[in-house]
């Protein structure tokens, strides 16, 4: 009975330990994948955001300012291309680090409370399991932030490319117009009314006083 008592005794022990061990890990995994989580969020949020801003301004000083659109359509790429690196690379960063984090946690936590194999074992398989939720989430997580960069990048060329093919169309259609008005002013001509104020016979009565000459100088012949 005496015996009895001891392992239960022992039992008990070592599940609180182990519940111990688990409580620290779960809570640790927790932090870090809402850290992680909000990271990358808050990259995303930003990406979208400047995005957003680099289209209005290439929209803008195309077609209002009318800018060269070469050079503020590779300033624009670059402006994204370098925020889209920083975001990246800050998100791995920090996944990193919460990796770190976690594994530190762990070890710790396996060195000061396990005291028993069994233990030990247990806090191996958990801190496993972490390790590989860690993984999964800085997996999906930079898939997710490349993603939405990538779609972000699409949208802003689709954009780019609209405002371009609009503004060469609109130009062509003001040349077009300036052309046509131009020509239809050359061809028009300006007819100007003879002032017969000036003399003393119509056209007509002219002409026939000039056939009159005509007929008399025959008969006179």
């Amino acid at each position: 009975m005496i015996t009895f008592v001891i392992v239960l005794v022992e039992v008990v022990t070592e599940l609180a330990v182990v519940a111990v061990v688990v409580k620290v890990v779960v809570v640790t995994v927790v932090v870090t994948v809402v850290v992680i989580v909000v990271v990358l969020v808050v990259v995303v949020v930003v990406v979208v955001v400047v995005v957003v801003v680099v289209v209005v301004v290439v929209v803008v000083r195309v077609v209002v300012v009318k800018a060269a659109l070469v050079r503020v359509v590779v300033v624009s790429l670059l402006v994204v291309a370098l925020l889209v690196a920083v975001g990246v690379v800050v998100a791995v960063l920090v996944v990193v680090v919460s990796a770190i984090v976690v594994i530190v946690v762990v070890v710790v936590v396996v060195v000061v409370v396990v005291v028993r194999v069994e233990v030990v074992v247990v806090v191996v398989v958990v801190a496993v399991v972490v390790v590989v939720v860690v993984v999964v989430v800085v997996v999906v997580g930079v898939g997710v932030v490349v993603i939405v960069v990538g779609v972000l990048l699409i949208v802003m060329i689709v954009v780019l490319i609209v405002v371009i093919v609009v503004s060469a169309v609109v130009e062509v259609l003001v040349v077009e117009a300036a052309s046509a008005t131009a020509a239809a002013r050359e061809a028009v001509v300006v007819f100007q009314v003879p002032d017969y104020s000036r003399h003393s016979l119509s056209p007509i009565s002219q002409s026939l006083t000039d056939m009159d000459s005509l007929v008399l100088l025959l008969v006179t012949r």
